[in-house]
């Protein structure tokens, strides 16, 4: 297997489960650097990945037939912001997150939107360099608070 075998396509509403799975088995490592409710905003229910797939895109990154990424995306008045961007441990590597980015920002593009923007906490280390590879930049915001866990924003604009 290589980083070519993985595909990203639009999820449907019957992989809720398993994309909520996803996104608690991606940040359960960073579970202790949550407050319990960033944790529950983070790692979302199927319930809620349902929700979100009423408010905009969500997107999976399809490996050998299983989902082992997703990502989220959400129009604002201000462009197009990423939310809840995992890929599972066991499947990094095959530069999944890479793929999610170019497929969320492509999309964009075409839709006319100039910015991407997305918030994370400072102690993701890995994401923050992945989206700083990809041209994000750290913005001048200040952090804000999101359930008593530091978030910041980061952003990559384009013509």
């Amino acid at each position: 297997m290589n980083e070519n075998s993985v595909n990203i396509a639009r999820a449907e509403k019957k992989e809720a489960a398993t994309i909520a799975n996803i996104l608690y088995q991606s940040f359960i490592e960073f579970k202790h650097l949550y407050t319990d409710k960033a944790f529950a905003a983070t790692a979302i229910t199927s319930d809620q990945v349902i929700k979100r797939m009423e408010e905009g895109d969500i997107w999976i990154a399809v490996m050998d037939k299983n989902i082992i990424g997703t990502s989220a995306t959400v129009v604002k008045s201000d462009g197009l912001y990423i939310r809840g961007m995992a890929v599972l441990p066991q499947a990094r590597g095959y530069k999944t997150g890479q793929r999610l980015l170019a497929h969320i920002e492509q999309n964009a593009r075409q839709y006319g939107h100039k910015r991407l923007f997305l918030s994370t906490t400072p102690f993701l280390h890995s994401a923050i360099r992945l989206y700083e590879q990809f041209g994000f930049k750290r913005t001048n915001e200040r952090l804000f608070d999101f359930y008593g866990t530091e978030l910041f924003t980061m952003e990559k604009c384009f013509v």
